[in-house]
């Protein structure tokens, strides 16, 4: 019985430590994140002919023309990635860039050649996949203490969410 308490111990302390890792983590994933997202947004800008041209002949974004869409998903790219770094209004961002991951991914088919499905569960889309899972684990739980939402709420006590 000692050495499982002993154990159960350690176990409690290693859990109390990877407590203060907690907010290092949630800054890593938006970082992780809002790079891959400002990059792309960087290469669509650097060339908007080329950029018109994808929206035109390859993406197939529903609703929208492919000028509109391509300046559109430009500036999303290289705004919105700002606001997610950043933890302003983090859950907003968050939760905007996962359903703008998941129009990228719909309105690019050649992410999934052997059908949608198929793709969903192989590894043809994979950076997708792992940008939406970090994006919905910081909608779900909020951009964490590094950020500018955590100081707002932290000083401007009227800010705070109401809890019940």
């Amino acid at each position: 019985m000692r050495l499982f308490t002993k154990l159960q111990g350690w176990y409690c302390m290693g859990v109390d430590w990877l407590g203060y890792a907690k907010p290092v983590v949630d800054l890593c994933l938006r970082l992780w994140v809002a790079w891959a997202f400002f990059k792309a947004g960087l290469v669509k800008i650097d060339n908007m002919d080329s950029t018109i041209d994808l929206f035109t002949n390859t993406y197939q974004v529903p609703l929208l023309p492919p000028v509109v869409a391509a300046y559109i998903g430009t500036g999303v790219e290289l705004a919105v990635p700002f606001f997610l770094a950043f933890g302003l209004f983090g859950r907003l961002a968050a939760g905007f860039m996962f359903v703008y991951n998941i129009i990228c991914v719909i309105s690019f088919p050649d992410l999934w050649p052997d059908g949608f499905w198929a793709g969903l569960f192989g590894s043809a889309f994979k950076d997708h996949k792992v940008w939406g899972l970090m994006l919905l684990v910081t909608f779900v739980y909020g951009p964490g203490k590094l950020s500018i939402d955590y100081l707002l709420m932290r000083f401007i006590p009227r800010l705070r969410p109401v809890s019940n």
